[in-house]
This record gives C-alpha cells, sequence and structure tokens, in this order.
C-alpha cells in the first residue's frame, strides 16, 4: 500500500495542466523562488498582468515609474541578496527603456531576468505599432537572449533563463514573448534547469595552477592582492578572509569587491582606481607578485597598460577565461569559482607578516592623510565637504548600513569614506557608471533586505535623471534613506573641466528645483542642511525616521575628488592635489 502511495505522488508530480502561456509564465517565476517583480505594464504584456493580478498574494509586483527604474531596482535587489532580480515591461518603447538597466547589469555581472511583451508572431517584421526588434538590440548587451512564439516553448526558456542568469559569472537574460503566445494554451509542465550542453559556466578547477600560483606566492617578497565583486558572486568571503590573514598579504579592492572584508581590517590597505587609495595605487607598480581574484582588470583600475605593475608576477583567480590575458597578462591563471579556488589554495600558503612591506603602506597612507583625508573628513573651510557628510552617516549607521550609490563624485567619496562591515553592502553603478542607478536600486535593495539600513546617496545630477521614482517609494513605502549631495554642478565633469579644461565649465551648473518640496509632495519627511552644525543632528533625525526620509545637504561647489589618477596616466602618476 505504501509504494503504491508513493508510486501515485511520483505521477502527480509529472502530470500535466493545461494553462495559457500568460500563467505559466506567473508559474514559471513562482518555481523559481521569484517574490518580487519590478515593472510597467502595457498592451504587448498585458495577458500576463491579468494572469499576476489573481497571483498578487504570492508575487508582489512594484509599480515603478519608468522601466529604467524596473531594472535598476531588479539590480538592487540581486545585488543585495545574491538572488536573480526580475523585471517586466511591455513592447517597443518599453522594451528599450529596459536596455540602460540591462547593459549595466552585463558589465556589473549582476544576475537578472528582464520579461518583454512583444507584437504577434504573424506581425513580427511588419513594424507593427510598437514592434522593436529587442532580441536584436539587446544582443550585445545579455548574457543570453530568446523570442518565444509557441506557449510550448515557455517552460524550458524560462528554466534556462534562470539557470544562466544565475550559474558561472553572473548576467543578464532577456525574454521577449509575443502576445499570441501569452494567449495560446497548451499542457505546461515544469522542470528546472541544472545544465546545458556546450555550456560550462564554472571551469575545472586545475590543482597544478593552484600549486603554481602558491609557490609564487610563498617566494614573494612584497605581493599584494587586489580582488573584486567574484568575491562576492562566489560566496568565498569567509574562504578570502582566511587566505588574506594566513599569507599576511596588504589587500585592496576595486569598487564593487567592497565588503568582502570589512573596510577595518588590519590587511585592508583601501581602495585601487582612478579615485582610490594612494599607497594600493602607487605600490601596484612596486609590488614583486600581485594576486588578482575575481577582478577584471578595468580600464579604471589599470590607468595605462603599459605601464602597470610591470615588474610583477600576475597570478589571475577567474571564473571566466575570456577576461584572462584580456588586459593583464598573467603568469598563472587559476580558472574556476573563487569559493573552491579559494580553499584550494589555502592548505598551500605559508604564514608570513612582511613587515617592512606594510610599512610603506602605512607611510604613504599618512601621506594621503595629510593632503587629502584630513580636509575631506575634518575640513577648515565653511562649506560642507561630501567627505564629513559620509563620516557623519558612518558614525550614526555603525558601518552596518547598505549604501547605494548614484554615479559621479559622491560615489568615489562614498566608496573611499563609507564603512562596509558587512558583504554586499556597496551597491553601485561599476563599468556602465550609470547616473540615475542609485534611488531605484536602494528601492531594490531595501525590499530585498527590508531588515538592513539602506542609504541612497545621489548627486544633484544623478538624483534627478530617476526623481519619479519617489513615487515607488510613496507607493511601496519603501524605508530608503536618501541623501542628495547637491553642490549644484555635474561635480565629476566640472573637475575634469576645471583640471585639463582650462575651468571652461561648459553646461555643467545646475539650476536646481526645491529638492525637499519635491519629497514633501509624495510624503516623504525631508530636510535641508546648509550649516555643519545643522548635520549631526539631521542625519540623526533620517536614520530614525520609521520610513523613507529625504535629506538635502549642500556642499562646497567646487570641491575637487583626490587622490585621482589622470585619464591614460600610470597609477603610480596618482595625484594628490
Amino acid at each position: 500500500m505504501e509504494a503504491e502511495t508513493i508510486k501515485n505522488t511520483q505521477k502527480s508530480s509529472q502530470q500535466t495542466e493545461r494553462i495559457s502561456g500568460s500563467e505559466a509564465i506567473i508559474k514559471c517565476l513562482l518555481a523559481e523562488g521569484v517574490d518580487i517583480l519590478y515593472g510597467y505594464p502595457g498592451g504587448a504584456i498585458m495577458p500576463v498582468y491579468d494572469e499576476l493580478y489573481k497571483y498578487q498574494d504570492k508575487i508582489h509586483h512594484v509599480l515603478t515609474r519608468h522601466e529604467q527604474g524596473a531594472t535598476h531596482s531588479a539590480q538592487g535587489y540581486a545585488r543585495i541578496s545574491g538572488k536573480v532580480g526580475v523585471c517586466i515591461a511591455t513592447s517597443g518603447p518599453g522594451a528599450t527603456n529596459l536596455i540602460t538597466g540591462i547593459a549595466d547589469a552585463q558589465i556589473d555581472s549582476t544576475p537578472m531576468v528582464c520579461i518583454t511583451g512583444q507584437v504577434a508572431s504573424h506581425l513580427l517584421g511588419s513594424d507593427a505599432f510598437q514592434e522593436t526588434d529587442i532580441v536584436g538590440i539587446s544582443t550585445p548587451v545579455t548574457k543570453w537572449n530568446c523570442q518565444i512564439t509557441k506557449a510550448s516553448e515557455i517552460p524550458e526558456v524560462f528554466a534556462k533563463a534562470f539557470y544562466i542568469a544565475k550559474s558561472g559569472r553572473p548576467g543578464p537574460v532577456l525574454i521577449d514573448i509575443t502576445k499570441d503566445a501569452q494567449f495560446e494554451e497548451f499542457d505546461f509542465k515544469y522542470k528546472k534547469c541544472n545544465g546545458i550542453r556546450s555550456y560550462i559556466p564554472v571551469p575545472k578547477l586545475n590543482n597544478a595552477s593552484v600549486e603554481a600560483a602558491a609557490t609564487l606566492i610563498n617566494e614573494a617578497k612584497k605581493p599584494m592582492i587586489v580582488w573584486g565583486q567574484g568575491v562576492s558572486l562566489g560566496e568565498a568571503e569567509a574562504e578570502f578572509k582566511a587566505v588574506v590573514e594566513k599569507a599576511g598579504i596588504p589587500s585592496a579592492w576595486t569598487i564593487l569587491g567592497a565588503g568582502a572584508i570589512p573596510t577595518s581590517h588590519p590587511l585592508n590597505i583601501g581602495m585601487v582606481g582612478m579615485h582610490g587609495n594612494y599607497a594600493p595605487n602607487v605600490l601596484t607598480n612596486e609590488c614583486d607578485v600581485l594576486i588578482a581574484i575575481g577582478m577584471r582588470f578595468d580600464d579604471r583600475v589599470t590607468g595605462n597598460l603599459a605601464t602597470y605593475a610591470k615588474q610583477a608576477k600576475i597570478i589571475h583567480f577567474e571564473i571566466d577565461p575570456a577576461e584572462v590575458d584580456k588586459n593583464v597578462k598573467t603568469d598563472v591563471a587559476v580558472l574556476g569559482d573563487a569559493k573552491e579556488s579559494l580553499a584550494a589554495l589555502l592548505p598551500l600558503l605559508q604564514e608570513k607578516t612582511y613587515p617592512e612591506w606594510h610599512q610603506k603602506f602605512k607611510d604613504l597612507y599618512a601621506t594621503e592623510f595629510e593632503k587629502v583625508i584630513k580636509n575631506d573628513l575634518h575640513p577648515t573651510k565653511e562649506g560642507l565637504t561630501m567627505g564629513e557628510v559620509l563620516k557623519e552617516i558612518n558614525s550614526q549607521t555603525k558601518g552596518d548600513a547598505a549604501i547605494v550609490s548614484d554615479v559621479g563624485q559622491h560615489q568615489m567619496i562614498a566608496c573611499r569614506y563609507a564603512n562596509f562591515n558587512k558583504t554586499r553592502s556597496n551597491i553601485t553603478s561599476g563599468g556602465l557608471g550609470t547616473m540615475g542607478f542609485g534611488l531605484p536600486a536602494a528601492i531594490g535593495a531595501k525590499m530585498a533586505a527590508p531588515e538592513r539600513e539602506v542609504i541612497s546617496i545621489s548627486g544633484d545630477g544623478g538624483y534627478q535623471m530617476t526623481i519619479q521614482e519617489l513615487g515607488t517609494i510613496f507607493q511601496q513605502k519603501a524605508g530608503v534613506k536618501i541623501v542628495v549631495l547637491n553642490n549644484e554642478f555635474l561635480g565629476m565633469v566640472r573637475q575634469w573641466q576645471q583640471l585639463f579644461f582650462d575651468k571652461r565649465y561648459a553646461s555643467t551648473e545646475m539650476v536646481n528645483p526645491d529638492f525637499v518640496a519635491i519629497a514633501k509632495g509624495y510624503s516623504i519627511d525631508a530636510q535641508k542642511v546648509t550649516k555643519r552644525e545643522e548635520l549631526k543632528e539631521a542625519v540623526a533625525k533620517m536614520i530614525n525616521t520609521d520610513g523613507p526620509y529625504f535629506l538635502e545637504v549642500c556642499v562646497e561647489k567646487e570641491d575637487n575628488v583626490f587622490p585621482m589618477v589622470p585619464s591614460g596616466a600610470s597609477v603610480s602618476d596618482i595625484r594628490l592635489e
């Protein structure tokens, strides 16, 4: 009797049900554990929204105010949670409005599934109303995309999409679905995807390469680690920390790598790159072994490749074979998952300390502190600096907040001065540099991690690119804390104009609206700070407010972000003023 019951249960789990394509889409999302969906309805996706209406108790749909906001919210959700973010839009302009966020997710390796409606299959290629070849448009900026014209294709395509988006080096996937496929009925059955022929998301670890890396590291006199987001994407924080501590190696991070070990860790020597810290940039060109872990040698990190770390042996731990030797020639490449690779490396490493080498980093930090950091965090000038605002936020959040920054001077200041005690706490647009990313990404981050304090840091320029998402915060009652550092300029462009274009401030000065009044129009508590003595109390009020809050801080109009590696210069030519 018991055996018969088991047999019947197995049989029922394999049974199909006849449903429409649009309902099948919802069931696919549920099978993949999707609980939040960001999007904007329209004609070509309306059948899916009609089905979604019936499943409101299982999937929470967030109506953003623009499709780009939906993509950035899905990114913020994915970046803080490690899950796949999902967004949905209609055909034509709805679909094309997703492209910026998709491109951002592609270059920053963010797992995302984007669903677009499409005109009926018999109208494809006829220039029908709101028809756009979104598959062709999105091909260069997606990890994979697919157009569905028959309902029966839905289960397999969705299963593949979620597998591809999350596996190996993550990235965005787009699924385009014709309207007739959404209406068509078929016998639905879902099976998760666990592998695709010819697709190898994680290269098999070669133990010989791990041993070769360990040998170089153990023989090094002045080793240095530069780590990127691959550590957190691979959930390898514990293994990474163990490697760093056992080997005693000074370790620097790219902006997307921040938080894999806490900012305060004694072996954390700061950020590399154009506006990174002085010591790790300069000493990149003095180390004898450079160990790159889960980073891709982006040009903002390397500066002039012709002069980058030419004296060093290069070890590259990387999951994507396409990144190895793409920009910097490696001596040892360790292909594989960061968690597995670092776990294999750990027992082969010798315990070391390198006191003289570490002292060099401390000496150069002291130089940077005197020339830059002291003026940013403890200014003597009358006007507020962006750095002291971050210092106050640090003080009141104890470094436990998730900082979601937009793009510009404020972004570099946030990355330089925010304390990141937890992994996945620095959420920003890295490779694409998308102004407008911050506010909607903060919405997604807060909804994915409601227990965390999520603070959006924007400049007055980028903030206005997606300011309409205040409506999403208002409708969703999302407890995002919004800080706008207002210098009445497109600050980063103005800095370049000052330094390299003889102060010809062409089209960079902003005439701004009343930001506080706008926030209050969305029933968001708001305050404007213009004086230093107002800052502490204002930040405390923001942090202690239950729900969303907007804080505008008027900062020095012509402050610059230093250190700075001029475009095309060597990292050792970094400027302190």
